[in-house]
């Protein structure tokens, strides 16, 4: 049996995509929570069970893992340790597959210290011999729902000119969700892998300054921009989070526009042979969903 969390969420669902195309036979148990949305889960036609529960509870957990063979966490690495503590409690789980984060690896983001702590910590359950698999997906886009990209896409809609931090020189390699639900399926099916954790990020790497030119190119509009120092960017955030009594701080998330955020894959597809698809493929098909939406 595999148990999965996460698996109504925006890559998980390309997850519940990979299971249904491959024609999964196995039993599979899904965490969900009272204000899941399970109608996909019910019409996937898949031996699939619907675990209810809270992922703070270890009770709960331990529930949840009892009988599974392979364990695949997409619900967030905060719930990490707490998982690992059931499967460590319960007992017979062959694989487990965290799905972190490459904000771990950022110079500015508060939270990779916290990501740093939780890592460290699970240290203790790899040196029990636990078959554990990371996978840290990069910037995830591939539809309206990512977060990501898609807020990229509005300021394209929305304004004249767009301003740049850093000159826009800042790199990324975003992953598309649809390659990440690939992924999971690929190390789920194995057994064990060489190493511990694969980045997994999208095709190429490009700048800001790329990715607002190809969305402008993709919309058929003239893109116009203003470069702003990161010295002059920081220090707007810094008035406006100092005006606003700390409500708006804006100040890390100006400081990573200018962090390059471009990671190599070439381990994943050495190892399990992850093929993500070309960039532009996904986000001229991202910025034609926008396009359509408006419309409606």
């Amino acid at each position: 049996m595999i148990v999965i969390t996460g698996l109504t969420g925006h890559s998980g669902s390309f997850l519940l995509q990979q299971l249904i195309e491959n024609d999964y036979k196995g039993k599979i148990r899904c965490f969900v929570r009272s204000s899941t949305k399970t109608e996909a889960l019910n019409a996937s036609g898949l031996d699939l069970e619907l675990f209810c529960g809270d992922m703070e509870r270890p009770e709960d957990m331990a529930r949840f893992v009892e009988g599974a063979e392979t364990v695949v966490h997409i619900a967030g690495i905060k719930h990490s340790l707490c998982l690992l503590e059931a499967i460590n409690r319960v007992g017979g789980v062959k694989h487990v597959v965290l799905v972190h984060t490459t904000g771990i690896y950022s110079k500015h983001k508060i939270a990779s210290e916290e990501y740093k702590e939780i890592e460290s910590k699970m240290q203790k359950y790899l040196d029990m011999g636990m078959n554990i698999t990371i996978l840290r997906p990069t910037m995830i886009f591939g539809d309206l729902q990512d977060h990501n990209i898609s807020k990229f896409i509005k300021m394209v809609a929305k304004f004249p000119i767009i301003p740049e931090v850093g000159h826009g020189r800042g790199l990324i390699q975003p992953v598309n969700a649809r390659d990440l639900g690939k992924a999971y399926y690929q190390v789920a099916m194995a057994e064990k892998l060489p190493q511990l954790s694969y980045i997994l990020s999208g095709e190429r790497e490009l700048s800001i300054h790329e990715l607002f030119g190809l969305i402008g190119d993709y919309m058929g509009k003239s893109m116009r921009f203003i470069s702003v120092p990161l010295g002059l960017s920081c220090f707007g955030a810094k008035a406006l989070k100092l005006l606003s009594a700390g409500r708006v701080d804006m100040v890390e998330k100006v400081l990573r526009l200018a962090e390059n955020r471009n990671f190599s894959h070439a381990e994943a597809t050495r190892d399990f042979g992850y093929a993500p698809e070309n960039f532009n493929t996904g986000l001229e098909r991202e910025v034609k969903e926008f396009l359509e939406a408006r419309k409606g």
